[in-house]
């Protein structure tokens, strides 16, 4: 299983990602931080990187996606991607969490990790994970709400990690003074790479994958929603 192929995509930021993975062995990746949409580049990128290793789609034996929460937008081109080309290659198809993803490139954390994804609107995205035993193991649901009111209900100190913690920095530091600790700066940049252990998991547990079930997880309601809630 470990000589599985997998191809990662993430769009769920404007850090968009795509890596090739033989296991947990990385092949390649293209990490590209842009405000541009990503549907321009994409599938571009995945051909890139199967050229310069020599791969074709038939060869991968999963495929993954950052499925949110995050950018409306992305998240639709990310996921309509991944499902298109797990369709046409008759593979399974893994929905990995944004917030998963930024907790998944800080394994064995002695402290919880607290991934903060700017949600814009003055919010953020949410959710804190054990990492000690390697893999990231949620502690409390996803959400979506002020930095002020997440930190205000936290009885404890955390690892910060991601765009949000990079955002609120001085919020953190108010609420937890030098017990306040960030993850390293790169980190704060999610890479569809730190997936490829989770895709993993799910292949040796047997989950089916089905590209037919996956949908993004935006979380918050899209504005259409909401006006419609209004009208």
């Amino acid at each position: 299983m470990t000589s599985e192929l997998l191809l990662i995509l993430d769009t769920s930021t404007t850090a968009g990602s795509v890596a090739l993975c033989r296991g947990e062995r990385l092949l390649a990746e293209i990490i590209v931080d842009s405000l541009a949409n990503h549907s321009d580049q994409l599938l571009l990128h995945v051909q890139q990187i199967l050229t310069e290793q020599q791969c074709t789609l038939a060869e991968v034996a999963a495929f993954a996606v950052i499925d949110g929460p995050g950018s409306f937008t992305g998240l639709r081109v990310g996921v309509t991607a991944a499902k298109g080309l797990a369709r046409a290659c008759h593979r399974p198809l893994f929905g990995i969490s944004s917030l998963q993803l930024l907790a998944a490139a800080l394994p064995y954390a002695t402290l919880p990790v607290c991934a903060f994804l700017d949600a814009r609107k003055k919010e953020i995205y949410a959710a804190t994970y054990s990492t000690a035993t390697g893999f990231p193991c949620l502690l409390d649901e996803p959400c979506v709400l002020p930095p002020q009111r997440f930190l205000a209900e936290m009885t404890a100190p955390a690892l910060f990690v991601g765009s949000g913690a990079v955002l609120y920095r001085e919020l953190i530091v108010e609420r937890f003074g030098p017990f306040a600790i960030f993850a390293p700066g790169p980190l704060h940049t999610p890479r569809a790479s730190s997936a490829a252990p989770l895709v993993l998991q799910q292949l040796r547990a047997g989950v089916k994958g089905d590209p037919e079930q996956l949908l993004p997880r935006y979380i918050r309601p899209s504005e259409a929603e909401i006006a419609q809630k209004k009208a």
